[in-house]
């Protein structure tokens, strides 16, 4: 894995959902300071040089400098991703929600690495839950333009589950025995959802700033 990413892939953070179950936007709310947005962006161009976010920027230009609006209403974090194909420069293109505050610069290295070779269409983790089903993780993903056609017609056949539009692509299947070196606390695609989500949040961050 060469490591030299800027020369294939392009990075973007999806904001902007409707956070009906924190009750207030969760793009904004802040971690060690900053906006969980401004912390996902940070992630993604420490690996790439720049990152956009996909959101409305009458909220969120503000916090980031590049910030490009989903114009697709109703269509959910997938509409958010068809954006990012559309405005891509780059073959690949990582892709992760704002609201995941446990994802590591090491593993991003390590799956933007497994799309610089891969063949497939789509480079996508998969969890575990506690009785050992898989599920997938689009959210924190890494697409190849070639994915912008095929979730393009599957939108405008009412598709609206991200993996659905999927059915397309190729996918390469990241399974937890890859991921899980890098998932130190055993939370590593646990998202923001709810107030008792954000305080777990901070008290993870308040005792790893301790130490």
């Amino acid at each position: 894995m060469s490591g030299n990413f800027l020369a294939y892939a392009s990075g973007f953070v999806l904001a902007g959902g409707a956070s009906s179950r924190m009750g207030t936007d969760k793009a904004l709310l802040e971690l060690g300071g900053e906006p969980l947005l401004v912390r996902a962006a940070r992630l993604v161009e420490s690996l790439l040089g720049s990152a956009t976010v996909i959101g409305p920027p009458e909220k969120y230009a503000r916090f980031w400098p590049r910030v490009v609006a989903d114009q697709t209403a109703g269509l959910g974090p997938v509409g958010g991703i068809v954006k990012a194909l559309e405005i891509s420069t780059t073959r690949w293109n990582l892709v992760i929600a704002c609201d995941l505050p446990y994802l590591t610069p090491a593993w991003l290295r390590y799956l933007l690495g497994r799309a610089e070779h891969s063949a497939a269409d789509v480079v996508l983790p998969f969890s575990t839950d506690s009785a050992g089903r898989a599920h997938p993780e689009p959210l924190c993903a890494v697409y190849h333009r070639r994915c912008l056609l095929p979730m393009r017609r599957a939108i405008q056949a009412g598709v609206r589950k991200i993996t659905d539009t999927l059915q397309g692509c190729t996918v390469e299947a990241v399974e937890a025995a890859a991921w899980k070196p890098f998932d130190s606390h055993g939370c590593l695609f646990k998202n923001i959802n709810s107030p008792d989500d954000y305080a777990e949040a901070r008290a993870r961050w308040q005792r790893s700033a301790a130490q």
